[in-house]
């Protein structure tokens, strides 16, 4: 039988005033049963039942008696037991004119009831409606954020958010914070002090471990002949350079700035002055009379690599941690922990989409689907598990199958997880989504869940978070589009959904772009969509800036962006069969103006849209510069590895790779005095998740002095869960 359902601007009452007017149309067309044929006593319906009802509330309908003959009739009416009664007065004599009666089901306890209203006429005729309710207690709500209790309104039947009073006691999930209470909706409180009593080191707390110490950036020079130095006790302070460092504009075997005794002063160098810095490829160059000499430049050999399809694994992806160790990972494979020692270990299960949290692996759907797991790096141990199944039943009784898009690190204490299902009632060949923002703390409490909607994302054309970044302050940015394919890896369609949130998880702001669905990139309040030209305000979505191309997969410091150079892709099936690439281009922010334009040595070309930032040493005693690494290729297909100054654009050092790359490096990453890369992907890079069920290659290159620099933007985009995170540094 048919149960009445919500309809839009309908309350329940005008509901079952319609449900019950459309069976009465039913019963003129059929006549209703009758205990004696000598009555001409007709009721609408014979049976009517009430929608579900919760204790405290009431559900009204509506019968019509009526008389299918000439004569009235007089009419005995029996009485109904509660939770039923009958609101109107029952007619002791029917004539011919219709009557209705309004009949009210409200329960005051969860169970099923019935109840039979019988009409006797005078002339032994019957007619009845039996009634028919069932009541259940009110539903659960879950507490939308913390600092917030959700309890269900019987007056409008829903769950209702109140905010907790100031001052109430709360977890804030990270163990840096002290004496939390709610103030205003969120949890806040004082920040823990550390301090090791060492003024070279620079104090932290970590949100799961607590105080520590690292070391603390290098003491400013004056930018001339005083270098920074520290004392543990006194922290910062100025020396003399040594004398002979470069300082000034001249810098050639018979006329140097040099300093002297802390002065800059123009000199005759002598032989073996340093003329010529290092690069990661080449020796320094000393002066021999009037000619800066240095040694042969050599190729970049690795010390270590690992073909996954040897191994018969699905690894195409890497992360490198803060000491150098590399973890590879596959779409739904056993990650390959510590992979470059001589002992690798496994993650006991298959995940998929690991990024770096809090100094552990943060893998998806590990062990199971509707899971996000913190493992430790080395051991695979997990430190918590989330399952969103088990902290919304709510949301798990609407979906076929829970499991994860996409993870995004908001804060230390913060991090994102969109959650991806089936809605319930569909088979999972179908192409409709359901999409949940489920914030967590750095413990994997529940901050907030909540559902996505858009009439973007109720279309069932498998719509996707093609993009996911969040900023300084741990907002977050989601990019959403249709997907022209079935089956991973996905490739993006458009338009383009972009949606903005705070770091609770509530809305902030949504555009729509016209553009095919991307990776995002975030640089000191400036939005970059990787297949859009503009630049948005995270603070309202608004147009703050337009480059002269796609963002593609780039760059950017806080002063200049470099996109990735147009015609160019990332792997097999990617766009991007363009003219040749030659030339990186710089842009300044916040207008992105021109800044400056590098252009290959003769007969190179780039290959892959892939780049980083890293930090290489300049002089003795001054700050290394930020570098632009890109790959490029030669006519004679020799790989090498550009560097670019990303304030100037001038070469820093280009150095051959000896290594038999399949493709151009599909990944890089950097570690401590190293260079890693990914080859001979077979699957869209472009897609996601990027290189899905690739048995891809990985090397090692040794770069004494290189390191990764602390950027906001030092990408790199390309693997299935890369941090997409906006650095803090400034």
């Amino acid at each position: 039988m048919a149960r009445a359902t919500r309809a839009g601007g309908l309350g329940w009452t005008g509901i079952l005033l319609l449900t019950v007017l459309a069976a009465g149309g039913t019963g003129c067309r059929e006549e209703p049963r009758l205990q004696d044929a000598r009555g001409r006593l007709r009721l609408s319906v014979e049976r009517l039942e009430f929608p579900t009802a919760y204790p405290g509330t009431a559900r009204v309908a509506e019968v019509r008696i009526h008389n299918a003959g000439r004569a009235p009739l007089d009419v005995s009416w029996s009485s109904v037991d509660a939770p039923f009664a009958v609101l109107d007065v029952l007619p002791a004599r029917v004539t011919t004119a219709e009557v209705p009666v309004r009949v009210r089901f409200e329960p005051t306890a969860p169970g099923a009831f019935q109840a039979l209203l019988v009409g006797t006429t005078s002339d032994g005729g019957r007619a009845e409606v039996t009634l028919v309710g069932q009541a259940q207690a009110p539903p659960e709500c879950f507490t939308p954020v913390k600092c917030a209790t959700s309890t269900f309104d019987l007056a409008s039947e829903r769950c209702v958010e109140t905010p907790l009073p100031d001052g109430t006691a709360c977890d804030p999930g990270n163990v840096c914070v002290l004496d939390a209470t709610c103030q205003q909706g969120r949890c806040k409180g004082r920040e823990r002090t550390c301090d090791d009593g060492n003024a070279c080191t620079t104090d932290v707390c970590h949100a799961l471990d607590g105080c520590g110490a690292v070391p603390a950036p290098p003491c400013p020079g004056d930018g001339a002949c005083q270098v920074g130095t520290c004392d543990p006790k006194r922290g910062c302070g100025l020396a003399d350079a040594p004398d002979g460092t470069f300082c000034g504009t001249e810098r050639g075997c018979d006329v140097a700035d040099v300093c002297v005794e802390g002065a800059c002063t123009r000199q005759d160098p002598p032989d073996r002055f340093l003329c010529a810095p290092a690069t990661p490829c080449q020796g320094e160059g000393r002066c021999k009379g009037s000619v800066c000499e240095q040694p042969p430049a050599v190729a970049l050999t690795t010390d270590w690599s690992l073909d996954s399809s040897a191994l018969g694994l699905g690894l195409h992806d890497l992360l490198v941690g803060p000491r150098g160790d590399v973890a590879l990972m596959g779409f739904y494979t056993s990650a390959l922990l510590d992979a470059t020692s001589p002992t690798p270990a496994r993650t006991r299960d298959a995940g998929r989409r690991c990024m770096l949290w809090n100094d552990r692996l943060l893998c998806m759907d590990l062990p199971s689907d509707g899971t996000v797991s913190l493992v430790e790096r080395f051991t695979g141990v997990p430190r918590w598990t989330f399952t969103l199944s088990r902290e919304r039943p709510d949301i798990a009784e609407r979906t076929l199958t829970l499991f994860l898009a996409r993870l995004a690190v908001m804060a230390p204490d913060r991090l994102a997880a969109l959650f991806e299902a089936y809605p319930a009632g569909q088979s999972r060949e179908t192409l409709c989504r359901m999409y949940f923002l489920v914030v967590l703390d750095a413990f994997g409490q529940l901050v907030s869940a909540r559902e996505l909607t858009d009439p973007l994302l109720s279309e069932c054309n498998h719509p996707h978070p093609f993009g996911v970044v969040s900023d300084a302050v741990g907002d977050l940015y989601v990019a959403f589009s249709r997907t022209l394919n079935v089956g991973a890896p996905l490739q993006p369609g458009a338009p383009t959904l972009l949606m903005a949130f705070t770091s609770d998880g509530l809305p902030r702001w949504r555009r729509m772009e016209a553009y095919n669905g991307g990776e995002l990139a975030v640089v000191d309040g400036r939005l970059f969509s990787e297949r859009g030209t503009q630049a948005l305000d995270t603070k309202d979505g608004s147009v703050a800036a337009t480059l002269p191309q796609v963002f593609g997969r780039g760059v950017a410091t806080h002063t200049v962006a470099v996109p990735s150079a147009l015609g160019i892709s990332v792997g097999p099936g990617d766009s991007g069969a363009g003219p040749l690439a030659t030339t990186l281009g710089g842009y300044r922010l916040p207008g992105l103006e021109p800044a400056w334009t590098y252009s290959l040595r003769q007969g190179q070309v780039l290959t892959s849209k892939e780049m980083r930032l890293a930090r290489w040493p300049d002089a003795p005693g001054f700050p290394p510069r930020t570098v632009v690494l890109a790959s490029a290729v030669d006519s004679h297909r020799q790989p090498w590895l550009v560097g670019v100054s990303a304030r100037d654009g001038r070469e820093v050092f280009q150095c051959a790779l000896d290594a038999p790359f399949s493709t151009g490096p599909n990944l890089m990453e950097l570690a401590p005095g190293a260079l890693l890369t990914m080859d001979n992907a077979t699957t869209c890079g472009e897609c996601d998740p990027p290189f899905a069920y690739s048995q891809a290659s990985f090397r090692r290159f040794p770069m004494p002095g290189l390191l990764p620099a602390p950027e906001p933007w030092p990408g790199t985009f390309g693997g299935p869960g890369h941090d997409h995170h906006e650095g803090a540094d400034h």
